[in-house]
């Protein structure tokens, strides 16, 4: 199969002094499905704009392949069916020419008929239609909704739709970044079983379980270099953590040996400054004799102290891609109330609008946490609203106990700004522990006087994270914590909230978090 050839690819962001990548070069097979991972802030989604030619990096990029990315911009206007053929090719337009043209009759407009007939062709145009309905019904959606106006599908859908547009696109190789962000878990089991059908593209999910099911290879950015292999993520997640540990285990034996060498040295040394003291007093015949051992002696002590200093350049090497993964914690308070938020017959519509919420009967009591489930649209985020107050019931009733401290962490990150010093001080945060909080999600400490404007969608739902993790709580709401997080950060979290005792509500749709994290769920 047709090839992609990276060679000593290097970019920097303008304004920055430190490169995303230098000297990276790699290679992938058109027909693989391959899955993109790293930390945030690592370089995927640069990574995936240099490909598609974007961004323009020292290096080269050899192939004859062309690229298509999603999310991609698509009409909006009419139905499904009308929406996805434009996002294919103009087809519309295409037959609207070929029939002018074949009316006019004469040789030029027969000429420039069978140009365009030819490209009509080619893209399967004569046959789309059917296509459309056999990808789009893949998708889970069946054919009689393709008439629908495709602006009344909810986000997840047309996600879903968008996809099998871009995969009816001929002889592609294609871009997918983050295609589980608006997909519930049941659109995500649907998007992930197309794709395993599928050939010839380079994915970024952060969700493990989509990655499962959908990759056969995983490119991995790591921290000093990119590792290919084949295989879905779990099973590079155990090759990692086996080179992991067998670097860790080499790094305590060269240790080690460096203690075991500098002691040699300083031995060695001292016997050669004995030696040479000796010489004080001697018989002037025996001087040259004690001069030579002492020389000898010395010579023998910086041949242990350069071994050392390879030693240590050895060592240097070591550990490069070892990904340290602190252990993160959170600090719940206790509250005099056994339960915590208490909705008798609770409803909410926004005025003029459908029921979000309707008939709600729950009970929240310490200890608890509760994942909410339920398809795009269920009323999920409404309902967190609701019990922080951002939102007041249209009917029926919910209750907390007074002096209730809450911690709430927003779906959407739009709005973070400044730098982490900054939003430490502006959100009355405790400082250090907010910092720290940061340095185990992997941020550099030369990040912390960076504007968070310029970091990565992930970094930014970090910063949001820390800052809830660092407030002291009685109750957590949650929307979405995991969106854009890198996979080594979801499993910190998950073994954070696996072994606390804070009270939390929250929206997830990565079935793996759920399963670990989640004491009961309440489906909507």
């Amino acid at each position: 199969m047709p090839g992609i050839i990276i060679e000593h690819l290097s970019f920097t962001y303008p304004g920055s002094y430190t490169p995303v990548f230098s000297d990276l070069s790699f290679s992938m097979d058109t027909s693989w499905r391959l899955g993109l991972v790293g930390r945030n802030g690592r370089g995927k989604t640069t990574l995936l704009r240099l490909l598609s030619g974007e961004l323009k990096g020292q290096g080269r990029i050899e192939t004859t392949a062309r690229f298509d990315s999603f999310p991609f911009q698509a009409g909006t206007k009419g139905t499904a069916r009308r929406c996805l053929r434009e996002a294919i090719a103009p087809f519309d337009e295409w037959e609207k020419q070929m029939e002018r043209l074949l009316a006019a009759g004469d040789s030029q407009s027969l000429s420039r008929w069978g140009e365009i007939e030819q490209m009509y062709s080619a893209q399967d145009g004569y046959i789309i239609d059917s296509l459309i309905e056999r990808e789009t019904d893949r998708m889970g959606i069946p054919a009689g909704e393709l008439e629908r106006p495709f602006l009344s599908f909810s986000p997840g859908e047309r996600t879903r739709l968008l996809l099998c547009a871009l995969f009816l696109r001929k002889n592609r190789f294609l871009l997918i970044d983050e295609p589980t962000n608006h997909l519930d878990m049941r659109g995500r089991d649907i998007a992930a079983e197309y794709l395993a059908g599928k050939s010839g593209f380079l994915l970024v999910s952060h969700d493990r379980s989509f990655l499962d099911r959908s990759v056969d290879h995983i490119m991995a950015l790591q921290k000093n270099s990119i590792r290919i292999e084949k295989g879905n993520y779990s099973s590079y997640r155990e090759n990692k953590q086996a080179r992991d540990a067998s670097e860790l285990a080499q790094n305590e034996k060269l240790k080690k040996d460096i203690r075991r060498l500098q002691e040699s040295a300083r031995e060695k040394a001292e016997w050669s400054d004995r030696v040479e003291a000796s010489k004080i007093g001697s018989h002037v015949a025996d001087r040259g004799y004690v001069g030579h051992k002492s020389a000898k002696m010395m010579k023998r002590s910086l041949a242990i102290e350069n071994r050392l200093e390879r030693s240590i350049e050895e060592k240097e090497q070591l550990l490069k891609d070892i990904e340290y993964q602190g252990s993160l914690s959170l600090h719940p308070l206790p509250h005099p109330a056994r339960v915590l938020v208490k909705a008798l017959n609770l409803s909410f519509h926004y005025p003029g609008g459908p029921l979000l919420v309707e008939g709600l009967n729950l009970q929240l009591e310490q200890g608890q946490r509760v994942a909410l489930t339920g398809h795009n649209g269920a009323g999920k985020s409404t309902l967190l609203r609701l019990i922080a107050g951002s939102l007041s019931p249209t009917g029926g009733s919910l209750s907390r106990p007074g002096g209730l401290i809450l911690s709430v962490l927003p779906q959407e990150t739009g709005h973070v700004r400044g730098t982490p010093f900054e939003i430490a001080e502006r959100e009355g945060l405790p400082a250090d522990l907010f910092l720290t909080l940061l340095r185990k999600f992997g941020f550099p400490r030369e990040d912390f006087a960076r504007e968070a404007s310029g970091f990565s969608m992930g970094q930014k739902k970090k910063l949001l994270l820390a800052a809830s993790m660092a407030r002291p709580a009685h109750l957590y709401l949650w929307d979405e914590p995991l969106n854009y997080i890198d996979l080594e950060s979801r499993e910190q979290i998950e073994s954070m909230l696996a072994d606390t005792d804070a009270t939390m509500i929250f929206v997830e749709h990565d079935r793996r978090f759920v399963d670990r994290v989640a004491t009961d769920i309440w489906e909507l």
